[in-house]
């Protein structure tokens, strides 16, 4: 694992919960502006809101798994070895999100199919 101290391992694990506690907060504070709630009659973008939330949950699990599961003392191949099926998970859970869309419109065509007739006419 690691050769640093015990108070060098405590240094280590507050500032990163310091850090994390930074970035909750800015989150929260984000959000409540975003929706309008902090400043009346200012609002931000749903996608520009929805974006930022996406990348600052991801700055806080790579933290988390970065210093919280040790994974930065492992080596490189088990690194690897951990993180590439979750990147999978993550493209499965887009490409299933995808095709749930794509099944939702043909679903929709399929009941209205008067208006498909109509065009082909």
């Amino acid at each position: 694992m690691s050769h640093l101290t015990y108070d060098q391992s405590k240094t280590i694990a507050n500032k990163t919960i310091g850090i994390l506690a930074f970035i909750t907060v800015f989150e929260v504070l984000f959000a409540l502006l975003g929706k309008g709630y902090l400043v009346e009659g200012f609002h931000i973008s749903g996608w520009i809101t929805g974006g930022a939330m996406m990348v600052l949950s991801i700055v806080k699990a790579y933290l988390i798994v970065y210093e919280f599961m040790h994974m930065k003392y492992e080596v490189p191949g088990l690194v690897k070895t951990v993180l590439l099926p979750t990147l999978l998970l993550v493209w499965a859970i887009i490409a299933f999100l995808a095709e749930g869309k794509y099944w939702g419109t043909s679903r929709v065509n399929v009941k209205n199919p008067v208006s498909q007739v109509e065009s082909v006419e």
